[in-house]
This record gives C-alpha cells, sequence and structure tokens, in this order.
C-alpha cells in the first residue's frame, strides 16, 4: 500500500472528517459548538478509556517484554525536549521562557493523537502491542519537567510557581485518568475488562469522532494567530514533529516493538500536549508567550500529526523496522 493510499484512507476516516468540519465551522463563524460539559465528559472519558485498555494489557504482559520499551519512552521523554530547546533558541532566537514552553510541549504526549493512530492502524489492519497506553502514561510528565528545569537552570525570568507547577501537573485530570485507569486496568484483568467493553471499547471510537469535531474548532480559532507566529514556528509545528517521529521510530524498532508499535512511538514522540503541558507551562512560566506554543502546538502540529503524520510515520516505520 503506498503512501498516497494510506493518506486518503486516513483523510476519509470519520474522526478526520469531524476535524475538518470543526475547522470548516469556525471559518464559516458558524454558531457550531459543543457544550463545555460535553467537551470535558469526552475528555474524561477518552483518558480512562486509554488507560483502562492499557492496563488490561499490562496484566497479560510479562516484564521482559515492557521494560526496555517503557525505558526508551522515558528516554525520548528527556531527549526530545533537549533537542526542541536547543533548536527554539539557536534557529529560532527565542527567549529561554518561550524555548522552554516549546521544548515541553513537543517533549510531552497528545493522548488524541495516540488514539487516532490506533484507529489508523486498525484500520490499515496492523496489530501493535496492548501496553502501548501505559507508554502514553510515562511519556506525558517527564519532558514537563525537563523543561522547566532548563528554564531554571538556564535563567528564565523569575515569577513562576514551580512547586504549584509540578504539584498540578502530577494530579492533573489526564495524568490520574490515564495512570487511573491503567491501575484498575491491570487489577481488573481481561475479565473484568470484558465487563465494561461496552463502554470503553465499543463506543470509543465514536466518542473521539466527536472530540475531534470540538478539537477542530478549537485548532481553527488558533489559525488567526499563525501570522504572528512566524515562518519559524510554522517549520517548527511541522518538522520537529517529523525529527522525533524518527527518533520514536528507531527507538521502538531497537527494543523489540512491532511495525505498529513502534510507529505508534513515533507517533507519541512526535506530538505535543495541549493539554497537560499548557497547564504547568501557563503556572511555572507566566511569562512565555501561548500564542508560540499553542498555536503551535495545536494549530499546526496536531493538524498536521492528523491528517499527514499518522500514515507518514506509519510508512517510515515499514522501512526502518523492515530493515531489521
Amino acid at each position: 500500500m503506498t503512501i498516497l493510499e494510506l493518506v486518503q484512507i486516513n483523510l476519509l476516516s470519520p474522526m478526520v472528517l469531524a476535524f475538518a468540519l470543526g475547522i470548516t465551522a469556525t471559518l464559516l463563524h458558524s454558531d457550531l459548538k459543543l457544550p463545555d460539559e460535553l467537551y470535558t465528559t469526552l475528555s474524561i472519558y477518552l483518558l480512562l478509556a486509554i488507560g483502562l485498555k492499557g492496563g488490561i494489557a499490562l496484566a497479560e504482559t510479562s516484564l521482559a517484554v515492557f521494560w526496555a520499551p517503557a525505558v526508551a519512552t522515558l528516554l525520548l521523554g528527556i531527549i526530545i525536549p533537549v533537542i526542541a530547546y536547543g533548536v527554539a533558541r539557536k534557529i529560532g532566537k527565542l527567549n529561554v521562557a518561550d524555548a522552554a514552553a516549546l521544548a515541553a510541549h513537543y517533549g510531552s504526549v497528545s493522548a488524541v493523537t495516540f488514539a487516532a493512530a490506533q484507529t489508523f492502524l486498525d484500520t490499515v489492519g496492523v496489530r501493535y502491542e496492548g501496553f502501548m497506553p501505559a507508554l502514553v502514561a510515562i511519556l506525558e510528565v517527564p519532558a514537563i519537567v525537563v523543561a522547566l528545569l532548563i528554564a531554571q537552570v538556564a535563567g528564565a525570568p523569575q515569577g513562576g510557581d514551580w512547586r504549584k507547577a509540578l504539584r498540578e501537573l502530577l494530579t492533573s485530570k489526564s495524568i490520574l485518568l490515564l495512570v487511573g485507569g491503567m491501575i484498575i486496568g491491570w487489577l481488573a484483568g481481561p475479565r473484568g475488562g470484558k465487563e465494561v467493553a461496552p463502554v470503553f471499547v465499543d463506543l470509543f471510537k465514536g466518542a473521539l469522532t466527536f472530540f475531534l469535531l470540538e478539537l477542530g474548532m478549537v485548532a481553527a480559532r488558533r489559525f488567526r494567530d499563525l501570522p504572528s507566529a512566524g515562518l519559524f514556528l510554522l517549520g517548527f509545528g511541522i518538522i520537529m514533529p517529523i525529527f522525533n517521529g524518527l527518533l520514536g521510530i528507531w527507538f521502538g524498532s531497537m527494543t523489540g516493538l512491532s511495525l505498529g508499535g513502534s510507529t505508534i512511538l513515533g507517533v507519541l514522540a512526535a506530538s505535543a500536549s495541549y493539554i497537560a503541558a499548557p497547564a504547568a507551562v501557563r503556572i511555572a512560566l507566566p511569562q512565555a508567550n501561548p500564542g508560540f506554543y499553542l498555536t503551535a502546538a495545536l494549530g499546526i502540529t496536531f493538524p498536521f500529526n492528523l491528517a499527514i503524520g499518522l500514515p507518514l510515520y506509519y510508512t517510515i516505520a515499514s522501512l526502518i523496522v523492515g530493515a531489521h
């Protein structure tokens, strides 16, 4: 299957089409809007469902199989923010706070992009390891902490509450739901998973479609900031994910992950956080410009990954994993 065929399959999926509908509605100034309560409920549902499925899979996975991908994911959470910070400072000429904010967002992970990657692989019939949601939780926090530490060491202007930022990060709903869901799934095991499958498995893709409809509207609202963001952020928002994706795929292949697993680890590395990272950055680096990090993560990288990145990373993974 060629990359053009993969892109066509991906672009014609209900989830991506719903995202496009959300963008179109916003650009047309439609009054379409999901209720805030529904948006919050969907985000809670998706995070808990991802955690549950990962925990159930972990219950059937031996440590010998899991430890290497877990360590590789942790290393990605340390390496990527360091590289992203260096690029933002040296090439983008951003100040310490803005560069660290970008590093935090691009080192962390987008759970929705991960869910879209699973759906894409399911559509093209490629299997992947069931414990991949556990890697989402592993990648969520370290990169944000590393980026904030870089800012502190590099001498970012003071004014943020670092302890509060760390506490908010560790107790945020994304972390609690992912980790808590995994613990529940691990303790309940496959038998318990069958009891909740009608809600957390059968309805998952439908909920994801609703959520992406809203995210399309949110992303379109960031488009107005693109002119002020500049060419560097546009390039950063596309080239950095591709580089990170290559790194994640290579790490996955080196640790024995399958083609599907390596693809997903590449997607995780290529994604940018827009839930956990913004909350932590707002507290620890209030002087950082949200027009930079939110526009790059949600207005550039997320649409790129959703429309083009998923089939691109799968194609790259096919070449790399097939070579080993």
